[in-house]
């Protein structure tokens, strides 16, 4: 054979190796499985059968998708202390969390603000007097990880119903100044019978105070 015939020999197209189908299996990321394992969960339970650090995961799945996000769920909620306050927590504080960059801190603000429209909706025409752990759980979402404090008002109608909520003033990391005859001029304004007082502080608590106006 001509050295000719050798090299269109080998420039020719050779047999392609069969594909070794496990090692293809072994080399997918470990957590491919387990997210597709918790999204059947989701859809087959619902969200009560998952606790609180597997339903951030799949909240992260699409803010962190090549990535296993179970130990960042896990620090968040170490770091914050529940859902809602991971949710409130400002961008700062968020990318204090290994895994947590810029973006992925700004998506869950977005998150947190549509969350925040949700349960003030849901307090919007009902008497929300009747529910104190979704008024905690709203002012938690709102205002638990603000860096300086805020008075907040809740007006109410005589049946106790939402009429309103605004951040009235906001100070200092301590202080924050309080006007009894603004409060009232505000509560006139818009026919409110009652109000509920909110004061947060930067430590992660605040007070709520109910008073008819």
């Amino acid at each position: 054979m001509s050295k000719g015939d050798d090299a269109r020999q080998f420039l020719a197209e050779q047999p392609i190796p069969p594909l070794d189908k496990q090692k293809i299996a072994d080399d997918k990321p470990h957590y491919l499985g387990h997210r597709e394992r918790l999204r059947e969960r989701f859809a087959s339970a619902g969200h009560s059968a998952l606790p609180d650090y597997e339903l951030l995961e799949l909240l992260l799945f699409r803010l962190i998708p090549r990535a296993d996000t179970k130990p960042v769920a896990k620090a968040l909620l170490a770091r914050f202390g529940t859902l809602a306050e991971v949710l409130g927590a400002p961008t700062t504080l968020l990318q204090e969390v290994k895994g947590i960059g810029p973006t992925v801190a700004l998506d869950l603000k977005v998150i947190a603000a549509v969350t925040h429209r949700m349960l003030r909706s849901e307090l919007t025409g009902r008497a929300s007097l009747s529910s104190w752990q979704q008024l905690l759980d709203y002012c938690r979402a709102a205002m638990a990880f603000e860096s300086r404090e805020q008075f907040r008002i809740l007006f109410l109608d005589k049946k106790n119903m939402l009429i309103a909520d605004e951040v009235q003033q906001t100070g200092t990391v301590d202080h924050t100044p309080v006007y009894p005859r603004e409060v009232m001029k505000r509560a006139l304004e818009l026919s409110a019978t009652a109000i509920i007082l909110v004061h947060n502080h930067p430590t992660r608590c605040f007070s709520i105070t109910h008073s008819h106006a």
